[in-house]
């Protein structure tokens, strides 16, 4: 069974952010450049929110801000939820699920050690399910 660690050992662990000072249209131009749909917010080395494709629609365009004078620090998602790199791809599915986010940074002891998307937790859940499946057909064919 997949955990985040694994995930991230397979997808890397790069950690893409912006400072909270720096402007949505700095931070959308970035996530446009890298082809992410979320950039993590970090100020002075600490995790202190998520600035999303989402938070851009709802918080800016929306609400009829300029991005090019609102600063990220406005329209973030603060105080993101996090998971522990030990915790399974279906653990962290189910967090996501249930608080209906699509971007889910990691921290190993306060240490932000990556982030994991619904896709990556998706894909590994269903790379466990596949496996499950061929140990079984295995099983009952006697192999």
């Amino acid at each position: 069974m997949h955990n985040i660690r694994h995930i991230l050992s397979e997808k890397g662990q790069d950690i893409w952010s912006v400072e909270s000072t720096q402007t949505v249209y700095d931070a959308v131009r970035q996530m446009a450049e890298l082809g992410v749909g979320a950039l993590m917010v970090i100020d002075e080395g600490h995790l202190v929110g998520m600035f999303s494709e989402r938070d851009y629609a709802r918080k800016v365009i929306l609400a009829g801000r300029a991005s090019r004078e609102t600063h990220v620090a406005d329209v973030m998602t603060k105080d993101p939820t996090t998971i522990h790199p030990s915790a399974t791809a279906q653990e962290g599915l189910a967090l996501m699920t249930k608080k209906r986010f699509r971007h889910l940074p990691v921290m190993d002891d306060k240490v932000l050690v990556g982030l994991v998307s619904i896709g990556d937790l998706v894909n590994a859940v269903i790379d466990d399910q596949q496996a499950l499946i061929e140990q079984l057909e295995r099983y009952v064919a006697g192999q």
